[in-house]
Parts: structure tokens; C-alpha cells; sequence
């Protein structure tokens, strides 16, 4: 789940000098359209293999037609089978925008209000402040401002815990701000979400999603499950980075579930034509065939900011957070977009003003798919085309030699640590459950989660130790766990850092021998 807000940033920071005030642009006409796309498409294949993506897919719908549509590159690097326009990708957190149509859909139904508050319909909801859960209404599930940390406690669907463990876990993730009052991603409130969803219909949140928007937008080899996944003939590999190389991941790869976990924030797998049917359809406001699924109302409350994400741009552009989608004041219109990333990366975006929208797939992770889309809308309204991917390059190896210098060196002189057997033992919090640290070949190795994730333990500099995944899991956060001694020197505690996202979610206790036997 690659984080929203630092691509955003460096998206401002690409396109402050690109203000171009053309309000009453027009639409290209044929021939200038055609040019236009030409070069589009000569860009986009050169910027793929720039950042090094194996595969990739674009899609542009105009006025409701698919009016482009192609692959590029290889569906798995080091093989030749082709990407085409039907080949599957993981669409990772575009997924959300599914969930707030089918809320929206019950809205109109008059199953629940967007004011309505949650516990009033699921009462075991609940936040860390008993009076935040008293006023979390339906739309707060999905406008990214519940207060607590970005990307609370999203290390739980990698190491295993189901939907219903991260939702109790919700309520002891303690706030970092204040109700409402700032913006701050999550995926866990869109499990909450489902909850709404599969009470009120009878289905479980991928039933519903079948019946209710698949199948009447004909999105026939679209999904939202592994098994679907993995049976899909043309499919994509996923890849990730290990230092400076790209590599594939197997199709068995052990946290290849993990997405499915996350399930109405991330799940779903499809391809350009039935993501070209899904932004047709979002274009048109609800309406397939002449037929409204959802009200032109209802899609307006989705649509539509409900939380500031950016502001005070000296370009004004503005980004704010709706239900499932961001909206950014753009020269000349607004522009309506989402990304999404598990070990693929998705980008979904239109301009309403122009009925024009963009999708594009990829099976590497990086910025490309939201450049791309960017600079694709410019040159749409006849605006200078930026080479934002180059200007993007630069300012990654940038991003990235600044990182090396901030790398933690090994002290010259690091104090012993105590003998291991004093910090071997049974830990807990709240939220990650229980971790179990033993003695393994006369090192700690630490042993976390469902799927009995395994972490490295190397002495570092007394009772502070360095974290190293065990496993196939590359690119990982590894980072340190610091032990809490008393003055007797007993373990009392361990931080795991990776884990503690501004607040105490990695500060475990330790569990004393009679109380884990009892």
C-alpha cells in the first residue's frame, strides 16, 4: 500500500510551475486527439522502461468509448508473454471506491444515511475514545479522518490476522489527532465499511460486489479473491525491488493474501477494459445502459471532498479526500483521481468537465502510473506537456542518496548485551497480539502473527538490537527493537520501531512465565 501523501507531494512539487489558465478549454478535435494520444503512447513506453517496469497497461475512455487501449512490456520479467488489455493486475486501493458505491447504493435504499452513526448499526464498534465512537458517523468510515496514525496498524494483514481480529483491533489504536480535524490514510475502517454492506444485503462484501456492480457493468473477468487470482489465464506476475533490482515474485508467494485480507480497501483484480467499463460508469454518475444503479446524489456525496489532504499551494491545487477517490483543483478543471498499490500500482483518474478519464496498470510499484495520468490531462487541454517522469527520476535518486545518509551507523564501540536467555520470552500488546522472542542457533530470532512471521535479532549496541526479515519478503521494513530493562536488569518490554507509527502500537510488554502458562 504505497503511502497517498508522499507521491502527492512530489506530484506539487513536479507541477507548481505548470499553472496554465485555459478555463474555457475545448475538447481536441479528431486529428489533434490522435496526435495527441501518438505521443502520449511513445512517452508512456519509453518512461516504462525508465523506471524499470516490467509490465503495464493503459486504458482512455472518452465520452463513455474506450478510445485507447494497449499493452507494454512482459507480464513477468525475464518472459516474453506480452501485457495485453485484458491481462489481470491487482488494482489495489482503487478497490475503495467499489465500497463507497455499494454504500451509496444502500443509502439510496434507505438501509442506512451517510449522518447515520456507525454504532447505531454495528454495536461492537468501536474507537479508542468512547466518545469519537458515539459520533463516528457512516461517511467517517471512509473520509480519512478518524485521527488515528496513517496506516494504523496495516502490518496486521501481512503477518495473517483476519477482518475480524483488525476490526477489534481498531479500538485500541490510540488517536494521534483530534476526531476529524486532519487527514490521515487508513484501510482498516473499510473492513467497518463491509460490515455495513454485508448487513444490509445478505452477501458477503465480494457477493455484493459481483451482483451488484460486475455483473451489471459487465466487468466479466474482474474478481476480488486469490484463488481468482491465481486461476486467471492472462494474468500478470507481481515484482518488487530488492536494492537496486527488480524482481518477480512466485505465484505462491506466502503474503500473497494479504490484499484479499484487506478485501473492501484493496481487493479486487482486473483488467483495462473492465476498469474502462468501471470509469465509464463512475463518469457517468451512477448510470450503465441507461440505467441509474446508484443516484446522481449518491455519487455526488462519493465524489465530492470531504477532508483536506493538501492546501496553501502557491499553485493552488488543493487535493482533498472524497469517499474512495481524491479530487484536485487542476487548470483547467478539477481532476477526479486514486491510486493504489499492493506489489502492483494502479492509477484511476478523470475530468468531469471533459468526460474524459485514465486508466493505468502496472506490476511494479513506483510513481509512473499517477505521472502519467497527469500528463496525459495536460496535454488533453492543450497545455505544455512536462517531462514529469524525468523530473520525477531526478528527484527519486535524490530522495534516495539523501536516504543512504540517513542510514544508522553501527556504533564503533557498542556496549555487550546481557546473556540472550534474559531476553527470551513471550511479549504482548493489544493490537499485534502476541510475539514469542528465542534463542535459535545462539541468536534471537523473533517470531510475530498468524503466519508466524520471522525476524533476525542482531546485537546492535546493548539492549538494542537490528531487525532483519526472515523469509521471502524483500523490501520489507526491518529497523530495531529496543528492550525496557529495570534496574534490577529485568526485561520488562521491547519496541519493535517499524511498528510504532508516531504512537506506542509497537511497544509490547513482556508476559511473566505464570501468567503465559495460565
Amino acid at each position: 500500500m504505497k503511502r497517498i501523501i508522499a507521491v502527492l507531494l512530489v506530484l506539487l512539487i513536479l507541477m507548481a510551475g505548470g499553472a496554465f489558465a485555459q478555463d474555457n478549454a475545448a475538447k481536441p478535435n479528431d486529428e489533434a486527439l490522435k496526435k495527441i494520444i501518438s505521443d502520449f503512447d511513445q512517452y508512456a513506453a519509453k518512461a516504462r522502461t525508465d523506471w524499470k517496469i516490467p509490465g503495464m497497461a493503459i486504458g482512455i475512455v472518452q465520452d463513455g468509448r474506450l478510445i485507447f487501449a494497449r499493452g507494454y512490456g512482459v507480464k513477468t520479467l525475464g518472459r516474453k508473454d506480452p501485457v495485453t488489455k485484458n491481462t489481470i493486475f491487482q488494482i489495489g486501493s482503487t478497490s475503495k471506491a467499489f465500497t463507497a458505491t455499494l454504500a451509496a447504493m444502500l443509502v439510496d435504499e434507505g438501509k442506512f444515511k451517510w449522518e447515520d452513526k456507525v454504532i447505531d448499526h454495528l454495536a461492537d464498534f468501536r474507537m479508542y475514545d468512547p466518545w469519537v465512537t458515539r459520533e463516528f458517523q457512516v461517511v467517517d468510515l471512509m473520509s480519512q479522518r478518524s485521527g488515528m496514525p496513517a496506516y494504523a496498524a496495516d502490518a496486521l494483514y501481512i503477518l495473517g490476522f483476519d477482518r475480524s481480529y483488525i476490526k477489534r483491533a481498531i479500538r485500541h489504536i490510540k488517536p494521534v489527532a483530534s476526531f476529524r480535524a486532519q487527514y490521515a490514510y487508513q484501510n482498516g475502517l473499510w473492513l467497518v465499511a463491509s460490515d455495513l454492506i454485508e448487513k444490509y444485503t445478505g452477501k458477503t462484501w465480494e457477493q455484493a460486489l459481483q451482483e451488484r456492480l460486475f455483473n451489471p457493468l459487465g466487468m466479466s473477468d474482474s474478481s476480488a479473491d486469490k484463488q481468482s487470482f491465481l486461476n486467471a489465464g492472462d494474468v500478470s506476475s507481481l515484482h518488487a525491488s530488492e536494492g537496486d533490482k527488480v524482481i518477480v515474485l512466485p505465484k505462491n508467494w506466502e503474503f500473497l493474501d494479504w490484499s484479499y485480507t484487506a478485501g473492501p480497501a484493496g481487493a479486487i483484480n482486473s483488467n483495462i477494459v473492465d476498469m474502462a467499463k468501471w470509469l465509464t460508469f463512475q463518469m457517468d454518475n451512477g448510470k450503465v445502459n441507461d440505467k441509474q444503479l446508484v443516484s446522481t446524489a449518491g455519487m455526488q456525496v462519493v465524489h465530492s471532498p470531504k477532508t483536506i489532504v493538501t492546501s496553501g499551494s502557491d499553485v493552488h491545487k488543493n487535493i482533498f479526500y472524497c469517499l474512495g477517490w481524491l479530487y484536485m483543483e487542476h487548470s483547467p478543471f478539477p481532476i477526479i483521481w486514486h491510486n493504489g498499490g499492493t506489489s502492483m500500482k494502479t492509477m484511476v483518474a478523470y475530468v468531469p468537465e471533459q468526460k474524459i478519464g485514465i486508466v493505468i496498470l502496472s506490476n511494479y510499484v513506483t510513481q509512473l502510473p499517477e505521472l502519467l495520468a497527469f500528463r496525459f490531462f495536460d496535454q488533453y487541454a492543450g497545455k505544455p506537456a512536462k517531462d514529469l517522469s524525468a523530473e520525477a527520476l531526478a528527484e527519486l535518486e535524490k530522495m534516495k542518496k539523501e536516504e543512504k545518509t540517513r542510514q544508522p551507523v553501527a556504533p564503533k564501540k557498542p556496549l555487550p548485551a546481557m546473556p540472550l536467555e534474559k531476553y527470551a520470552g513471550d511479549y504482548h500488546n493489544d493490537v499485534y497480539a502476541g510475539i514469542s522472542i528465542s534463542i535459535v542457533n545462539g541468536k534471537l530470532n523473533l517470531v510475530m502473527g498468524p503466519k508466524k512471521v520471522k525476524m533476525a535479532l542482531r546485537e546492535w549496541d546493548k539492549d538494542v538490537f537490528a531487525m532483519h526479515w526472515l523469509g521471502d519478503n524483500p523490501g520489507a521494513a526491518s529497523g530495531f527493537a529496543a528492550f525496557q530493562v529495570d534496574p534490577q536488569g529485568k526485561v520488562t518490554g521491547v519496541t519493535i520501531d517499524f511498528l510504532n507509527q508516531d504512537n506506542d502500537l509497537g511497544i509490547f510488554k513482556r508476559i511473566e512465565k505464570e501468567a503465559a502458562q495460565k
